[in-house]
Protein backbone atom coordinates (compact mmCIF):
# COMPACT_ATOMS: atom_id res chain seq x y z
CA UNK A 1 0.00 0.00 0.00
CA UNK A 2 3.24 2.45 0.59
CA UNK A 3 4.58 2.32 -2.30
CA UNK A 4 0.92 2.48 -4.36
CA UNK A 5 0.53 5.47 -2.38
CA UNK A 6 4.09 6.99 -3.30
CA UNK A 7 3.13 5.94 -7.01
CA UNK A 8 -0.05 8.20 -6.54
CA UNK A 9 2.00 11.09 -4.70
CA UNK A 10 4.14 11.39 -7.78
CA UNK A 11 1.53 11.40 -10.78
CA UNK A 12 0.18 13.99 -9.14
CA UNK A 13 3.57 15.90 -9.05
CA UNK A 14 4.22 15.10 -12.34
CA UNK A 15 0.50 15.71 -13.69
CA UNK A 16 1.27 19.50 -11.69
CA UNK A 17 4.19 20.25 -13.30
CA UNK A 18 2.68 19.65 -16.63
CA UNK A 19 0.00 21.58 -15.74
CA UNK A 20 1.62 24.63 -14.51
CA UNK A 21 4.22 24.19 -17.66
CA UNK A 22 1.12 24.18 -20.25
CA UNK A 23 -0.57 27.42 -18.26
CA UNK A 24 2.71 29.41 -18.45
CA UNK A 25 3.16 28.55 -22.08
CA UNK A 26 -0.47 29.49 -22.88
CA UNK A 27 -0.60 32.84 -20.57
CA UNK A 28 -3.34 30.61 -18.46
CA UNK A 29 -3.23 31.49 -15.52
CA UNK A 30 -6.20 28.91 -13.87
CA UNK A 31 -3.84 26.29 -15.18
CA UNK A 32 -0.96 27.79 -13.49
CA UNK A 33 -2.77 27.68 -10.24
CA UNK A 34 -4.35 23.71 -11.24
CA UNK A 35 -0.92 22.81 -11.62
CA UNK A 36 0.24 23.90 -8.33
CA UNK A 37 -2.31 22.72 -6.72
CA UNK A 38 -2.09 19.41 -7.92
CA UNK A 39 1.73 19.08 -6.88
CA UNK A 40 0.59 20.75 -3.43
CA UNK A 41 -1.63 17.66 -3.49
CA UNK A 42 1.11 15.12 -4.40
CA UNK A 43 3.43 16.68 -1.76
CA UNK A 44 0.44 16.18 0.92
CA UNK A 45 -0.25 12.87 -0.09
CA UNK A 46 3.45 12.07 -0.34
CA UNK A 47 3.92 13.52 3.72
CA UNK A 48 1.04 11.19 4.51
CA UNK A 49 2.50 7.79 2.60
CA UNK A 50 5.54 8.78 4.72
CA UNK A 51 3.64 9.04 8.25
CA UNK A 52 1.77 5.61 7.39
CA UNK A 53 4.81 3.98 6.98
CA UNK A 54 6.73 5.89 9.82
CA UNK A 55 3.46 4.60 12.23
CA UNK A 56 3.62 1.36 10.47
CA UNK A 57 7.23 0.65 11.85
CA UNK A 58 6.95 2.20 15.16
CA UNK A 59 3.88 -0.31 16.00
CA UNK A 60 5.42 -3.21 14.60
CA UNK A 61 9.12 -2.13 16.56
CA UNK A 62 7.13 -1.76 19.62
CA UNK A 63 5.85 -5.43 19.43
CA UNK A 64 8.79 -6.52 18.48
CA UNK A 65 10.35 -5.10 22.06
CA UNK A 66 7.16 -6.68 23.68
CA UNK A 67 7.74 -9.64 22.84
CA UNK A 68 11.35 -9.59 23.33
CA UNK A 69 11.09 -8.57 27.17
CA UNK A 70 8.40 -10.72 27.46
CA UNK A 71 5.68 -7.93 28.64
CA UNK A 72 3.13 -9.23 30.69
CA UNK A 73 2.42 -6.75 33.37
CA UNK A 74 4.10 -3.86 31.70
CA UNK A 75 7.37 -3.39 33.98
CA UNK A 76 9.28 -4.76 31.38
CA UNK A 77 10.80 -7.89 33.33
CA UNK A 78 11.06 -11.01 32.10
CA UNK A 79 9.25 -13.24 34.21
Amino acid sequence: MGLEDKFDAAADKLKGKVEEAVGRATDDRSKVVKGKMDQAKGGLKDTVADLKAHTKDSVDEAGADRRRTGEAGGDGLVP
